[in-house]
């Protein structure tokens, strides 16, 4: 019989105890086994990938690419439009056709009001061209700055929970404005055409300059004032103020010589410095100059003008894109 007291203790499986797996042999004295995974022998080169530096680092959720991230999330942009307009019309019987809708009545109100009752109709050769054509423009800024202001705080769900960049939701407002201001702007060229309107190649080119000036400033404004409202919810209703004045701050229902003859010069200078008023005056060159008969005269300086303008919409975009991506960061935590 052998003698149990020479024999290591066994657990209950058979095996040596753990208390004893790590005690010395009784030969001498070496190190203990260690639970971990051994280290490779030195001669064995180690053949792990090494980590890529972009994986390395961590990305803000809020992205830094600024509106180039719009253009990286083009799919995204077509998911937000198609959501701005199915949930605009959802339940409507006229659907998109209220673009139609829209700018007819605002028409037919200024050019009665306006027009007929006031009598500018008198003043100014084919009112009717002179007021759509400044019409189409202004509805296209103030709906654009409008929907932009309130883009990001209306989308709080969004930008709590899901990862995107934040500068779509201003971008997406513009490309809605964009889809109603197309209608208009067919109407306008039909109504032109049959005034007997014959679009000339320098007209054409300042009517595509003045859209340029409007979306710029109005997308640099929305961008700026969407992160504002973030912070101050008072600046949506501020805009929407704002805006019921901007029909009357361009010579939209009126002709640029009222202002001069009615008005001290440096008041003229002041109001001639506003973007929307070189742009409004180059869509009346495209559209309706070439149906005048010379009693309203193109405003003076207008090409210089027209380029004071463009540098004045590219700052208010720069400028609205910079505190955008500055911003936005903190947009979350603020909702």
């Amino acid at each position: 019989m052998r003698d149990a007291r020479n024999e290591p203790p066994r657990d209950v499986r058979g095996g040596p105890s753990r208390d004893r797996l790590n005690e010395p042999p009784r030969d001498g004295p070496s190190e203990p086994l260690r639970d971990g995974p051994s280290e490779p022998p030195r001669d064995v080169p180690d053949v792990r990938e090494p980590v890529a530096a972009d994986d390395a680092e961590l990305r803000s959720p809020a992205g830094d690419g600024g509106l180039m991230e719009v253009v990286h999330h083009r799919y995204l942009l077509k998911l937000l439009l198609r959501r701005e307009l199915k949930a605009r019309y959802k339940g409507s019987l006229l659907g998109l056709g209220w673009s139609y809708v829209r700018p007819a009545v605002n028409f037919a109100v200024f050019y009665f009001v306006v027009g007929v009752f006031m009598g500018m109709d008198k003043v100014i050769k084919d009112f009717p061209i002179y007021l759509f054509s400044g019409l189409v423009l202004v509805t296209l800024f103030t709906e654009t700055l409008q929907a932009a202001t309130r883009s990001v705080l209306h989308n709080a769900p969004l930008v709590r929970k899901v990862y995107l960049p934040r500068e779509l939701f201003p971008s997406a407002s513009l490309l809605v404005s964009l889809v109603h201001f197309v209608p208009a702007l067919a109407i306008l060229v039909v109504g032109a055409l049959g005034y007997g309107w014959r679009p000339t190649p320098l007209g054409l080119a300042g009517a595509v300059v003045g859209l340029l000036i409007v979306i710029l400033l109005a997308l640099g404004l929305g961008l700026l004032c969407a992160a504002a409202t973030v912070f101050f919810h008072d600046v949506e209703q501020v805009v929407d103020i704002v805006m019921i004045t901007v029909s009357w701050t361009v010579p939209m229902v009126y002709p640029w010589i009222h202002v001069r003859d009615h008005a001290p010069h440096w008041v003229l200078q002041v109001w001639q410095l506003n973007p929307l008023v070189s742009a409004v005056e180059l869509f009346h060159r495209a559209f309706w100059a070439p149906l005048s008969d010379g009693r309203v005269p193109e405003p003076p300086a207008l090409t210089a003008r027209t380029a004071s303008a463009l540098g004045c919409a590219l700052m208010f975009f720069f400028i609205g894109e910079a505190v955008f991506a500055r911003l936005q960061k903190r947009f979350a935590q603020e909702m």
